[in-house]
C-alpha cells in the first residue's frame, strides 16, 4: 500500500487511477473558480467509481432512458463528483470545457447540481435532505409504474448522502415513509467523514445513524469508504435485500490532500495551488490541471458504453408490449393528457349549472377529481394524515402499501415536508401526475420542496385547504393569514384560489395542464354558493381574473375578489346597486396568469375608470399593484382568533357592509 492506504494490487490500480481522475478534475475546478466543496468529491470518489463502474445502470448515449437507475447527488454541494462523473462517463454536453466554467455564469456545472442544465442530473439538489426525499419519490414511483407495466421497469435508485443532509429533519420523514413502504430498490450511500462546515459533527450531533436506520425498517452495513471491495460487496448485498438499504461508509473528506484531509478546511473552500501540488504528489496523479490521461479516461468511457446494450434490449421489451400498454406507458411518460379532457371538463362544468351545488370548493375539488381519475389514469393522490379533511381520495383509489403498489393513494401521514419532496421525485422519475394535501397553513412546512417543484419545472399539485379565518373554531395556528402572499412570491408558481365548484374545475384544469408549473389549490372549509350559473365552454380562470358580473348602472366601483370572498363581493354589489352605484366584481382566482395577459386585458377588466376595492380574507400585502395607491383593501392583516366562521369575518370585518361602507366614503 502506498502511504495514505490505496491499495496497488493490478485492478485496484485501475480503480484508483479512476478514482484520483475524480479528485483531480474536482479539486482543480473549486480551484480555478476560486469558490466550492472539493472535500466530498475527494472523500467519495471510491464509492462513487464502484458505483458507477460495477452498478449504475446507464446510457450517456441515450439519457432519458427510461428504465436507468436514478442516482442522486443528495449532498449537492459536492456537485463536481457528479460533473466530473457525467464527463468521464461520457455525456455529450458534460464536455472539459463545462468542467473548466465550473461556477460561472451561463455554465452547465452551477454550485449545486440543477435540473435541466445538463443530462445526467436527475434533480435539483443543494438544500440539504431534498435530494434523499426527492429519491424515496423516485423509488416509490419505480415501484408504483412496475406494478403497471412489469416487463419494461426493473431499476434502482442510489442516493449519496452526508451527514447535513442527515440533521434535516426531511430526512426523518423520508427514511421513516421508505421503512414504512419498504422500498428495497432504494440503496443510500452515507459519505460518513464526520465532518460539517463547522468542525467535527460532535460539535453538533451525537445519533447513532445506523440504529436511528435500523429502527426504521432499512437494512444498514458499514463499509470502509476507500476499500472497493467492501463497497462492491456492501451494494451487491444491499440489492438482495426486502428493506431499503443504507450502507455506511467511512470516508476521509479531502481524501489525498495531505494537510487539510479530515478536517472542516476541505469542506466548502479551495484547497489552494500548494495544497493542490502535494495532493497530485500524495496521490500519484503527475499530470497537469484538468488533464486525463488516455488510459484512464478510456477505463472510464468504457463504463459509459456498457449501459447500450441494455438500453437496447429494453427497447425491443418496450416494442412487445400490446399496442394499448405501451401507448398507456407512453402517454405517461410524455405527460400528456387525454385527447378529450377538455370535453370532459366542459360536459362536468354543464351538469353544476344544472345541480347548483353549495359546496366548500373542497367538496367542489373532490368532485372534479372524481371525473379527472376516472380520465386520467396517471394521477396519483395522496394527503398528509388528512384525507377526510383535504378531500384529496375518490372511489377506487386504492392506497398502495408495501406489498401491493399498483394504486393510486398514498397515505404520506403527518410528513407535509416529507410529502411535497417524494412528490417532487414522483413528478421527476415520470409515468405520474401527483398531487397532496394538507391544510393551508402546513405549506410553511412544505414550501422549501415547493420552491423546488417551481425551480425544477415539476407538475405538482398542492391541494391546500382550509385556506383562511373560514375554517373558523381550529384557530389563529390554523388559520393562514400570510400564505397566499407568500406562495405568490414564488417564481414559476401558480397559486389558485377558486371562488365556486365551477371555478374549482377550471382552475383543476389548468392545473394538469401546465406541464412545467407547479400549482397551489386553495380551497375553502366553509361552503360556498355556486356563482357560475351561466355555462360556457370557456375556460374562464386561464386569464387569472375576470369580469364575473357587470354593473347594471355606469359603473363607478370594481370590486376584486377571490375564492370564498367573491360571494361576499357579489353581495356588496347587489346592495351597491340598491343604493344607485353602479358596482362590477371581478374574480380573481390567479394573479399569476392574469399579469400574463396584455395590458389592455388588464385595463379592461380592472376597470381603469372606476375606484377599485378588493377583498379577500389574507393580507394586504401585494394587492396595491391591482387597487393602485388610491384602492381600498378589506383583509385581515393580524391572526385570526378561535370562533364560527361566520363570527371571525363580521370580526375582522370582512363582509358585504364593510365594503359598502369603504365605497360610499369614496366615490
Amino acid at each position: 500500500m502506498n502511504k495514505i492506504g490505496l491499495k496497488t494490487s493490478p485492478n485496484s490500480t485501475k480503480h484508483n487511477d479512476m478514482a484520483n481522475a475524480i479528485r483531480a478534475l474536482s479539486m482543480d475546478a473549486v480551484q480555478q473558480a476560486n469558490s466550492g466543496h472539493p472535500g466530498m468529491p475527494m472523500g467519495m470518489a471510491d464509492v462513487a467509481t464502484v458505483l458507477f463502474s460495477k452498478f449504475l445502470k446507464f446510457d450517456p448515449a441515450n439519457p432519458h432512458w427510461p428504465d436507468r437507475d436514478r442516482f442522486i447527488l443528495s449532498a449537492g454541494h459536492g456537485s463536481m463528483l457528479l460533473y466530473s462523473l457525467l464527463y468521464l462517463t461520457g455525456y455529450k454536453d458534460m464536455t472539459l470545457k463545462e468542467i473548466k466554467n465550473f461556477r460561472q455564469l451561463g455554465s452547465r456545472t452551477a454550485g449545486h447540481p440543477e435540473y435541466g442544465h445538463a443530462d445526467g442530473i436527475e434533480t435539483t439538489t443543494g438544500p440539504l435532505g431534498q435530494g434523499l426525499g426527492m429519491s424515496v419519490g423516485m423509488a416509490l414511483a419505480e415501484r408504483m409504474q412496475a406494478a403497471r407495466f412489469k416487463t419494461v421497469v426493473d431499476h434502482y435508485t442510489y442516493v449519496i448522502t452526508g451527514d447535513g443532509c442527515l440533521m434535516e429533519g426531511l430526512s426523518h420523514e423520508a427514511l421513516s415513509f421508505a421503512g414504512h413502504l419498504a422500498l428495497s430498490k432504494l440503496i443510500v450511500l452515507w459519505d460518513d467523514n464526520n465532518i460539517s462546515i463547522d468542525g467535527a459533527t460532535e460539535l453538533s450531533v451525537s445519533d447513532d445513524q445506523q440504529k436511528r436506520f435500523e429502527a426504521m425498517g432499512w437494512d444498514v452495513q458499514s463499509v470502509d469508504g476507500h476499500d472497493a471491495g467492501q463497497i462492491e460487496k456492501a451494494i451487491e448485498a444491499a440489492k438482495s435485500t426486502s428493506k431499503p438499504s443504507m450502507i455506511a461508509c467511512r470516508t476521509t473528506i479531502g481524501f489525498g490532500a495531505p494537510n487539510k484531509q479530515g478536517t472542516s478546511g476541505a469542506h466548502g473552500a479551495p484547497l489552494g495551488a500548494d495544497e493542490i501540488a502535494l495532493a497530485r504528489k500524495e496521490l500519484g496523479w503527475p499530470y497537469a490541471p484538468f488533464e486525463i490521461p488516455d488510459t484512464i479516461l478510456d477505463c472510464w468511457r468504457t463504463v459509459g458504453t456498457k449501459g447500450a446494450r441494455l438500453s437496447a434490449e429494453w427497447e425491443k421489451n418496450l416494442d412487445a408490449l400490446e399496442e394499448e400498454e405501451r401507448s398507456a406507458f407512453n402517454r405517461g411518460l410524455s405527460g400528456d393528457l387525454p385527447a378529450d379532457f377538455d370535453d370532459t371538463i366542459c360536459t362536468y362544468k354543464q351538469g353544476l349549472s344544472e345541480e347548483a351545488p353549495g359546496w366548500a370548493t373542497r367538496k367542489s375539488s373532490q368532485e372534479a377529481l372524481k371525473i379527472i381519475n376516472e380520465t386520467i389514469s396517471e394521477t396519483i393522490g395522496g394527503s398528509a394524515d388528512l384525507t377526510g379533511s383535504n378531500l384529496t381520495q375518490t372511489p377506487g383509489m386504492q392506497p398502495i402499501n408495501q406489498k401491493d403498489f399498483s394504486g393510486r393513494y398514498i397515505y404520506y401521514g403527518v410528513r407535509e415536508f416529507g410529502m411535497a419532496a417524494i412528490m417532487n421525485g414522483i413528478a421527476l422519475h415520470k409515468g405520474f401526475i401527483p398531487y397532496g394535501g394538507t391544510f393551508m397553513v402546513f405549506t410553511d412546512y412544505a414550501r422549501p420542496a415547493i420552491r423546488l417543484s417551481a425551480l425544477m419545472e415539476q407538475r405538482v399539485i398542492y391541494v391546500m385547504t382550509h385556506d383562511s379565518i373560514g375554517l373558523g373554531e381550529d384557530g389563529p395556528t390554523h388559520q393562514p393569514v400570510e400564505h397566499l402572499a407568500a406562495l405568490r412570491a414564488i417564481p414559476n408558481l401558480n397559486v389558485f384560489r377558486p371562488a365556486d365548484a365551477v371555478e374549482t374545475a377550471e382552475c383543476w384544469q389548468l392545473a394538469l395542464e401546465a406541464k412545467s408549473t407547479p400549482s397551489i389549490l386553495s380551497l375553502s372549509r366553509q361552503g360556498l354558493k355556486l356563482l357560475r350559473k351561466n355555462h360556457t365552454d370557456e375556460n374562464l380562470c386561464s386569464r387569472g381574473g375576470y369580469e364575473l358580473a357587470a354593473s347594471n348602472l355606469d359603473a363607478k366601483v370594481t370590486i376584486i375578489a377571490t375564492g370564498s370572498e367573491v360571494s361576499i363581493a357579489v353581495q356588496a354589489q347587489k346592495l351597491l346597486e340598491g343604493s344607485g352605484i353602479g358596482s362590477r366584481v371581478v374574480s380573481m382566482p390567479s394573479w399569476e396568469l392574469f399579469d400574463q395577459q396584455d395590458e389592455a386585458y388588464k385595463n379592461k377588466t380592472l376597470g381603469a375608470d372606476t375606484f377599485r376595492i378588493a377583498i379577500e380574507a389574507g393580507c394586504s400585502m401585494g394587492w396595491e399593484k391591482y387597487i393602485g395607491t388610491d384602492g381600498v383593501f378589506i383583509g385581515i392583516n393580524s391572526f385570526g382568533a378561535s370562533a364560527p366562521a361566520e363570527d371571525l369575518y363580521k370580526h375582522f370585518g370582512i363582509t358585504a357592509d364593510a365594503i359598502v361602507a369603504a365605497v360610499k366614503n369614496k366615490v
